[in-house]
């Protein structure tokens, strides 16, 4: 009999593509839910992103192939560049979802998750961090996760895009 699938997956997608493209890959999404869903029995799957217009082949896409799509809006500021940072969002998701799932698998290697990371340990909710590379994740969750971190570098035989032709 399989196991009902009852842990969730939180996604800091900005942290995730940046960690994943400084490293020299691209993720292939569709690959990283199977495996969000097969390695740790993952039902649901939020990711956290600012909202572009520009993007919505993107996020068509990600719905698609099973993700849940969390969105901010963004500030263009006067220099041009774009701010969405959608952490507080993902917190406020993890807790009201708590109910609903065992365990919370956390994507992200950003250190402002590190209060998130304790409550959840406290509440014996927390599963996994993936951190996009260990160059890529806060000394603060190296430090409270230890063997509960997973470098996603280290998986990128098994999760980068690979260009298909036909």
């Amino acid at each position: 009999m399989r196991k009902e699938l009852k842990n969730y997956a939180f996604i800091d997608l900005q942290n995730l593509y940046f960690g994943v493209k400084e490293a020299g890959w691209k993720m292939d999404y569709k690959r990283f839910r199977v495996y969000l869903r097969e390695k740790y029995g993952v039902a649901k799957a939020y990711v956290f992103t600012g909202f572009m217009p520009t993007n919505h082949k993107l996020y068509s896409f990600l719905r698609a192939v099973g993700f849940t799509l969390v969105f901010k809006p963004i500030l263009e500021l006067k220099d041009g560049s774009i701010k969405g940072n959608c952490d507080a969002e993902l917190v406020l998701h993890a807790m009201i979802e708590h109910e609903n799932y065992d365990k919370a698998i956390l994507v992200t290697g950003d250190g402002d998750f590190h209060c998130l990371v304790e409550y959840l340990q406290l509440k014996n909710k927390f599963g996994k961090l993936l951190a996009p590379s260990k160059k890529y994740c806060s000394f603060l969750l190296k430090k409270l996760t230890k063997k509960k971190i997973v470098y996603l570098s280290l998986l990128k035989k098994k999760l980068a895009y690979k260009k298909s032709y036909s």
